[in-house]
C-alpha cells in the first residue's frame, strides 16, 4: 500500500465506521477530551485573555501532540497507519449522531409532540426552544444540520488531509474548546476569546468546502451560490454564514431570523430571502443533503491528500535505458 493512500483508506474506513456504528455510548474520546479540558480550565481560569490562550495551547496542543506521537509510532506499518487514521476519523466525526438527533426531532414534530421536539432540540444546539413553534423548531434543526455538517465532518476531513491524524485530533479539539468556552458568557468573554478565534481560523476551509459541495449536491446550485454570495456575510459567524446560506439556497428555504441563546435574544438576518419558510419535511431533505456533502468531502479530501504527497515527493527521476549503476561507475 502506497503511503499517499493511507489517509484515503483510513478516512473512508472511519466514515463507514461512523455510518454503521455511530458514536460510542460510553467513553467517547471527545467526551474524554472535554473532561480533561474542563479540568485544565478549573486550574487555569482567570478573567484574562492570556490565561485563556494558555488554556487553548495546552488543550489543543496536547491533542495535536498525542496525534503526532501515535502517528509516528504507527508509521513503520502501513496497515497500522490506516487503522490509526480510521480510528481517529471515526472518533472525531459525528455525521451519524447529527442525522439521528435531527430525525428524532422530526419524528416528534410529525407526531404533534412539540414538547418532545423541544426537548430533543437541546441535543442539537444551545438555543432556547421554549418560545419556538413547530416551524421554528424545524428551522433550528435545518440550521444546526447545515452548520454541523462543516463542524462535525467536513472540517475534520479537510484538516486530516492536510495534517493526518494530528490534524484530525487538533481540529476536533479546537472545535470542542470553542463549544465549551468560546461563547460570550460573563465567565468566558475574555477567557474563551483565543479558543473562539482559533476555531474561526480552523473552520474557514471546511466551511467554504461545505458551502461549495452543498451547492453542487443540492437541488438548486444557482440558488445556493446566489444565497451564499448575497447573504453569507450578514451572518455573525464567518463560517456558519456561508454554510447556512448555501444550504438555504440549495433547499429553497429561508434560514435565520430571531432566536434566543441563554435568555439573550438575537435578531439575525434572513438567509436566502427568495426561499420559503422551513417546514418539518425539510429536516429530512437537509439530512440527506448533509450526507451527500460528507461523502463528496471525503472524495475531495482524499484526492487532495494523495496529490499533496505526490507533489511533496517531487517528479520521478528519469530512467535512461542502458545506463546501469555499474555503467555509471558506481560499484
Amino acid at each position: 500500500m502506497r503511503a499517499d493512500r493511507v489517509f484515503a483508506y483510513g478516512a473512508t474506513a472511519g466514515l463507514l465506521g461512523d455510518l454503521l456504528l455511530g458514536d460510542p455510548r460510553r467513553g467517547h474520546p471527545v467526551a474524554v477530551f472535554g473532561r480533561a479540558a474542563g479540568a485544565v480550565e478549573r486550574v487555569l481560569w482567570r478573567d484574562h485573555r492570556g490565561w485563556g490562550a494558555l488554556h487553548t495551547v495546552v488543550c489543543a496542543g496536547g491533542a495535536v501532540a498525542l496525534g503526532a506521537v501515535a502517528a509516528a509510532a504507527a508509521r513503520p506499518s502501513r496497515a497500522a497507519s490506516v487503522a490509526l487514521t480510521g480510528a481517529a476519523t471515526w472518533a472525531v466525526v459525528g455525521g451519524t449522531s447529527l442525522a439521528r438527533e435531527a430525525r428524532a426531532v422530526r419524528r416528534a414534530l410529525e407526531a404533534g409532540d412539540v414538547e418532545a421536539a423541544r426537548d430533543r432540540l437541546t441535543h442539537l444546539c444551545g438555543r432556547d426552544p421554549q418560545a419556538l413553534d413547530a416551524d421554528g423548531i424545524a428551522r433550528a434543526v435545518v440550521e444546526s444540520v447545515a452548520e454541523n455538517t462543516s463542524d462535525a465532518v467536513v472540517g475534520a476531513l479537510v484538516w486530516g488531509a492536510l495534517g493526518g491524524v494530528p490534524g484530525l485530533l487538533g481540529f476536533r479539539a479546537v472545535n470542542t474548546l470553542d463549544a465549551m468556552v468560546g461563547h460570550k458568557s460573563p465567565r468566558h468573554r475574555r477567557y474563551g476569546w483565543a479558543s473562539a478565534r482559533l476555531d474561526d481560523v480552523a473552520g474557514w476551509p471546511g466551511a467554504r468546502l461545505t458551502a461549495l459541495l452543498a451547492a453542487a449536491a443540492g437541488g438548486d446550485a444557482r440558488g445556493a451560490v446566489r444565497a451564499w454570495r448575497a447573504d453569507a456575510r450578514k451572518h455573525p459567524s464567518p463560517n456558519a454564514g456561508p454554510v447556512e446560506a448555501s444550504f438555504a439556497g440549495a433547499l429553497g428555504v429561508r434560514l435565520g431570523g430571531t432566536l434566543s441563546y441563554g435568555g439573550r435574544v438575537e435578531h439575525r438576518p434572513v438567509l436566502n430571502t427568495e426561499g420559503r419558510a422551513v417546514t418539518v419535511g425539510d429536516i429530512e431533505r437537509a439530512v440527506r443533503l448533509s450526507r451527500r456533502v460528507n461523502w463528496l468531502a471525503l472524495g475531495v479530501s482524499a484526492g487532495a491528500s494523495m496529490l499533496r504527497r505526490r507533489v511533496a515527493r517531487g517528479p520521478a527521476r528519469e530512467f535512461t535505458p542502458g545506463r546501469s549503476r555499474r555503467s555509471r561507475g558506481v560499484s
